[in-house]
């Protein structure tokens, strides 16, 4: 058998030797100071947020409707008429069926 090229075995780190029964016996499980991540008490629950883009792009009217921005807006604008682009820069209402999934990204709660 050839050593060209061959690696000596290594075993690893050593091994952490094992507590014994007597070590175990009267220790107290203490919370580590890594798992406390609030000071708050364990019962409540995380504030729910609205969604950041949903309220950046969409807004509520007083009687419940969602109103957008129109497609089509951002290039390409030569070949449009004025009248379209005047027509396009006023905001869109959602439609009933795509209204429900918008409303429940921008309630806080």
């Amino acid at each position: 058998m050839s050593t060209i090229g061959a690696r000596p075995l290594t075993t690893g780190p050593p091994a952490r030797p094992t507590p014994s029964a007597a070590q175990t016996a009267g220790s107290v499980s203490r919370p580590r100071p890594w798992a406390i991540v609030c000071h708050t008490p364990l019962l409540a629950m995380p504030k729910m947020k609205t969604h950041s883009g949903a309220k950046k792009r969409f807004k509520l009217t007083g009687t419940g409707k969602v109103h957008g921005h129109h497609a089509f807006t951002s290039h390409i604008l030569e070949k449009k008429s004025p009248k379209r682009k005047r027509r396009l820069g006023h905001d869109a209402t959602i439609s009933k069926h795509d209204a429900p999934r918008v409303k429940k990204l921008l309630r806080p709660g």
